[in-house]
């Protein structure tokens, strides 16, 4: 299977590109990003894009979109839009155009378009637009907050995550879709949404992801 990943330089994307490389079922994999991806390897070819005129992909299967940035990163609400919202729509849009069609992409738990949280509003509206769109298969991850090691500094975040570990074991129940996830399981899930062979369900929350990226070859 030809690959596109969108957001290959992040969280995510790194490590969904990483195992995409290792997997035999994959034979070519584009790494669509805005900056150069630090690694070679004879399966990927790298996209330099510009998101907002994204021009013609190279033919692919199946499309990974990892796309995302956070509020204090982007500075303001549009420029937040233009990556999470924007960015994420014209990736989909070419990869469909491109022969894709089967699509991942990282949400968020809570999205809903038409909630009065910002953030989730915009996953919501994003998953609504995928969803017209016309893929084959299409699948929405909506982990919590992911548990990883970043190149970026999030003072906040390595707080946030530290209790995290201490809570998820007290988050059962309804309230189990919130708990803390790895970002390893949140990238293998990404990867097995589109290679595996059973359409999995639309819409992914912890215990699916976790499913799922349990589920590939390599970690059986």
């Amino acid at each position: 299977m030809k690959l596109l990943i969108a957001g290959a330089t992040g969280l995510i994307g790194q490590r969904a590109l990483d195992r995409a490389l290792g997997d035999p079922r994959v034979s070519k994999v584009t790494a669509v990003t805005r900056r150069k991806v630090d690694r070679e390897d004879t399966k990927l070819d790298q996209h330099l894009a510009d998101f907002g005129a994204l021009e013609t992909l190279p033919p692919a299967d199946a499309a990974l979109c990892a796309l995302g940035t956070t509020m204090r990163r982007a500075g303001s609400k549009q420029a937040f839009l233009a990556v999470d919202h924007d960015a994420v729509l014209a990736f989909a849009r070419a990869s469909l155009a491109a022969g894709a069609r089967r699509f991942a992409v990282v949400s968020s738990v809570g999205a809903r378009a038409g909630s009065r949280n910002f953030y989730l509003d915009t996953k919501g509206r994003v998953e609504a637009a995928l969803a017209g769109m016309g893929f084959e298969r299409l699948v929405m991850l909506r982990p919590g907050l992911l548990d990883g090691e970043r190149e970026e500094f999030r003072p906040l975040e390595q707080p946030a995550i530290l209790a995290a570990r201490v809570l998820n074991p007290l988050l059962i129940g309804a309230w189990r879709r919130y708990r803390a996830i790895s970002a390893q399981d949140v990238a293998d899930a990404l990867l097995e949404a589109v290679l595996a062979e059973a359409t999995p369900a639309e819409v992914l929350e912890y215990d699916a992801i976790r499913r799922l990226a349990h589920s590939m070859p390599s970690r059986r």
